[in-house]
């Protein structure tokens, strides 16, 4: 089942939050933006809200709660912005448990509200995600599957999101957006709901994703480039990887003293570990995570013989330096991971 067969828009009828309820009385009567047009709306987290302006256009105007500087997992809200999306037209997020604050506010915006559209970017993406343990080495990266399927228009019906990921309770990774093909199919997700809201410019909306998925094709173009031209086959991230997803899809394979999960913390033995590969593969460029601090690439590098820490973004949110120079989504891609790995696997 396609994108554009699927529906990812589902409503509600009238919104209540704890702790909110005198608030969303207020904005109840002014009915949000529906009554006057579809014009606004809120996104989960920055790559969702670049997207979802992306998509757009001039047509309707989004917004991001969370601060600059900060990620949107793990993140708690303030108490007004229950009611603050109840006055747009549009709630765009993932629904994910590692964003159970979007997940709650989507659920109430579905059950009490009936003017928000809610769209889960995730919708048909279920076969796809990637559990937070996924053992790369078992299985074939070819560029082309991912998980052990093919990546195209196929119906992925391995469960739904309830705020569990899947009924057997297993735990998933939720950075599915630094795989700019799946990424692609995102940004169709968010046109194919925000035209269902606003069919009046539904047309508008296709044609807009349609031209960002353009510009996500040069950035897959970009690492098929880098895992063609790699000189070496390992490159090490220090700190929490976010980038399984670019592994399964290119092949590439990134060592991490710390894993896949948040939570962990690397033992000593791991990092001892770590600073023997960068020296037996005679690795120069430590990657680190730019919204972590770098202090373990550099302790890496002053243990080894590698010469550079480098900065990555999860691209999943931003800092200061970057929105002065206007840096989105493919910025981040383009400007910081494309070069990095580059370097990182010696690709140049």
């Amino acid at each position: 089942m396609t994108h554009s067969r699927r529906s990812v828009l589902r409503r509600g009828a009238g919104l209540a939050v704890a702790g909110a309820a005198a608030s969303l009385a207020g904005c109840a009567g002014d009915g949000g933006g529906g009554s006057e047009g579809f014009d606004s709306g809120y996104a989960a987290f920055f790559t969702l809200n670049d997207w979802a302006n992306a998509v757009a256009g001039e047509n309707a105007s989004f917004e991001d709660p969370v601060d600059v500087g900060q990620l949107g997992h793990g993140w708690t809200p303030d108490g007004t912005l229950a009611a603050d999306v109840a006055a747009t037209d549009a709630f765009v997020y993932l629904d994910s448990p590692e964003f159970s604050w979007a997940q709650d506010l989507a659920a109430t915006l579905e059950s009490d509200y009936d003017t928000v559209a809610t769209v889960d970017v995730l919708a048909g993406l279920e076969g796809d995600l990637l559990e937070w343990n996924h053992a790369h080495g078992e299985e074939s990266h070819d560029g082309e599957t991912h998980d052990g399927e093919d990546h195209d228009d196929e119906t992925h019906d391995g469960g739904s999101h309830d705020g569990e990921n899947h009924d057997d309770g297993t735990r998933y990774d939720p950075h599915v957006w630094t795989d700019p093909v799946l990424a692609g199919e995102m940004v169709d997700t968010i046109a194919t709901g925000l035209g269902e809201a606003d069919p009046d410019n539904a047309e508008a909306y296709a044609a807009n994703a349609d031209s960002y998925v353009e510009e996500l094709g040069a950035i897959d173009d970009a690492f098929r480039s880098i895992a063609e031209d790699a000189a070496r086959d390992v490159a090490v991230l220090a700190g929490h990887n976010s980038f399984q997803y670019l592994e399964a899809r290119y092949g590439f394979r990134l060592h991490s003293p710390v894993g896949v999960s948040p939570q962990n913390e690397p033992t000593q033995s791991e990092i001892a570990d770590t600073i023997d590969l960068v020296d037996s593969e005679g690795i120069d460029v430590v990657l680190y995570d730019r919204f972590q601090s770098p202090r373990l690439a550099e302790s890496i590098v002053d243990n080894s013989g590698a010469t550079e820490a480098v900065p990555v973004s999860p691209a999943g949110g931003t800092t200061r330096e970057w929105n002065d120079a206007g840096y989105g989504y493919l910025e981040q891609m383009t400007e910081v991971n494309v070069p990095a790995f580059e370097r990182a696997f010696d690709a140049q």
